[in-house]
């Protein structure tokens, strides 16, 4: 399914977006936390303190059964393409992890919690990542011609 043909694409766009936003602002009104998986992740491996560690596994559970219960659900999702192996999967996600560690937090934690609480430190590193990920874009298609 061609996004940018579908009508109703916006629709689910602000429906998803809704729905994060309302999420995050559930997360600090009841448990006073930043729902920033990484941190929620990096909490539950490394931290050993056993008070946060079942609110902590019910927000990452509710993840994964939240995208388990729409794909059960919903049968005209667009296939997954993996544009690389498990290797690559792992490796990136590594990459991925590293940085969220340097950066202090992913995206969830600085572009919608942030964000929100008008944090300077999360705009200037949600500005980086976003110039980062369109320069990379850019890169990928446009100078080492690489299409999805």
């Amino acid at each position: 399914m061609n996004v940018l043909i579908d009508p109703d694409s916006w629709l689910r766009a602000a429906g998803g977006g809704l729905l994060i936003g309302l999420a995050a602002a559930l997360m600090i009104i009841f448990n006073g936390r930043i729902a920033g998986v990484s941190g929620v992740l990096g909490g539950l491996i490394v931290d050993r303190s056993s008070g946060d560690r079942r609110w902590r596994s019910m927000f990452l559970g509710g993840m994964v059964l939240g995208a388990a219960l729409l794909t059960a659900l919903v049968t005209t999702l667009p296939p997954v393409r993996l544009q690389t192996g498990w290797i690559g999967m792992a490796a990136a996600g590594l990459i991925v992890g590293y940085g969220t560690r340097m950066g202090s937090g992913c995206t969830s934690g600085h572009g919608v919690c942030g964000i929100a609480r008008l944090s300077t430190r999360s705009i200037v590193a949600t500005i980086t990542f976003m110039t980062f990920g369109a320069i990379t874009v850019f890169v990928i298609r446009h100078l080492l011609g690489v299409s999805s």
